[in-house]
């Protein structure tokens, strides 16, 4: 199997106990730290583990390098986990000021803080609409270009700070769930890691590289994701490529989201090889 975001390598853990010594896990993450994680997490196992550290849009790739052809099972766990939230490095959290960087690998040149302070207002716009889904992007753009002409905005306490004045909301005490940075949070990590091409690219090559009656699973955390997965299922679906198994995601029961409410919003999708 290809666990194509092994995390800290708690799924694989669950895999891997049911895999005997034939079996092989190749787990793939852009973030050293979790892959040095996930080795001591999984070093117990009967089975083979191969970690590498790489990105999933390259599975295709990095599954012929191990010397193997097709696999059994692909699963992708498009979420962000809490100590890359917790992780000054990372910068992707607003509740901690840390440093505005975002990039899960550190081989991409650009960070967040490069995009904030040198898009134009409508790119910055276009960017936290599409990608964030918000529809005060045009009003957050406004404030970001006014706010850094008098000074760069380095950090996610600043651009929290910036969002929620855009928007008339006090980052605490307020109405939502949801923080009112969020959605532009989302945008920018989204951006700054490519995460939608690099979906596409999974998607694309699950196929040839999966055996027959081979499955493939992703849970993803946002609309824009999980349209992306539907879409590439159902198109498969059409062409006999797959033979879709869940007709409506899965998601977390209500147990389940007391239990983990960063859980709240997974959808899970099945499809299986034909």
């Amino acid at each position: 199997m290809v666990d194509a975001t092994i995390g800290h390598g708690g799924h694989s853990l669950l895999f891997g106990r049911s895999l005997g010594p034939e079996g092989v896990i190749i787990g793939l993450d852009v973030d050293k730290n979790s892959i040095q994680r996930a080795q001591l997490k999984l070093k117990d196992l009967a089975c083979r583990v191969i970690l590498i550290c790489s990105n999933f849009s390259e599975i295709s790739e990095e599954v012929h390098r191990q010397g193997i052809e097709k696999v059994d099972f692909i699963l992708a766990d498009l979420g962000v986990c809490s100590a890359q939230l917790a992780d000054v490095e990372m910068g992707l959290s607003f509740q901690q000021n840390m440093p505005l960087d975002m990039r899960m690998d550190k081989r991409l040149e650009t960070t967040a803080a490069d995009i904030i302070n040198k898009a134009d207002e409508k790119s910055l716009a276009d960017l936290i609409y599409n990608f964030g889904q918000d529809r005060a992007s045009r009003r957050i753009a406004r404030f970001i270009v006014q706010h850094r002409q008098s000074q760069p905005i380095t950090t996610t306490g600043q651009l929290a700070t910036v969002v929620c004045r855009a928007l008339g909301q006090a980052a605490s005490g307020r109405k939502s769930k949801i923080h009112p940075a969020t959605r532009t949070f989302q945008a920018l990590r989204i951006a700054v890691n490519d995460e939608m091409g690099n979906l596409e690219k999974l998607l694309e090559s699950a196929p040839a590289i999966l055996k027959s009656n081979g499955c493939i699973a992703v849970i993803s955390y946002h609309s824009l994701e999980d349209g992306l997965v539907k879409n590439n299922f159902r198109k498969n679906g059409k062409e006999n490529v797959y033979r879709i198994i869940t007709k409506k995601p899965i998601t977390p029961s209500r147990e389940e989201i007391a239990a983990n409410p960063r859980a709240r919003s997974a959808k899970l999708r099945i499809a299986q090889k034909i």
